[in-house]
This record gives structure tokens, C-alpha cells and sequence, in this order.
């Protein structure tokens, strides 16, 4: 069952690298990063570097907010 558990999490993080490699929008290209990063998630967590996932639980959405700012003072 773990196994399955790591296949799909490898499956999605596949799924978001070909999906922002294709985007041509920065938007969707943010919705790939994040879908990365929920497939990376558990495969951090389940080789046991927690800390390293909290870590990671807190840069993510910070680095998301600033990539939107950015891309907020290009269209202007």
C-alpha cells in the first residue's frame, strides 16, 4: 500500500513538471508548482525529514505570494 502511495505521489509530481514545462501562463504555471509540491510532500515526509517538510510547508506559500506580486507588476 506504501508503495502505491509513492507511485502516485511520483505521478503527480511527473504530471506538474510536464504541465509547467508546457504552460505558457504564468498563472497556470503557478498551479503546476503547487501541484508539485503536494507530490513532493509526502515523498519528503515519508523518507522522514519532517523538518525538512515544515520547512518546505512555509517556504512554498511564501515563495507563491511573492511569484504573484511579481507577475501582478508585469501586466501593469
Amino acid at each position: 500500500m506504501m508503495i502505491l502511495l509513492i507511485v502516485l505521489c511520483c505521478i503527480m509530481v511527473l504530471i506538474g513538471g510536464i504541465y509547467a514545462g508546457y504552460a505558457r501562463d504564468p498563472y497556470t504555471k503557478l498551479i503546476a508548482l503547487g501541484v508539485m509540491g503536494g507530490g513532493v510532500m509526502p515523498l519528503i515526509i515519508a523518507r522522514g525529514y519532517v523538518d525538512i517538510a515544515v520547512a518546505l510547508a512555509i517556504i512554498i506559500p511564501l515563495s507563491t505570494i511573492f511569484v504573484l506580486q511579481l507577475c501582478k507588476k508585469g501586466v501593469a
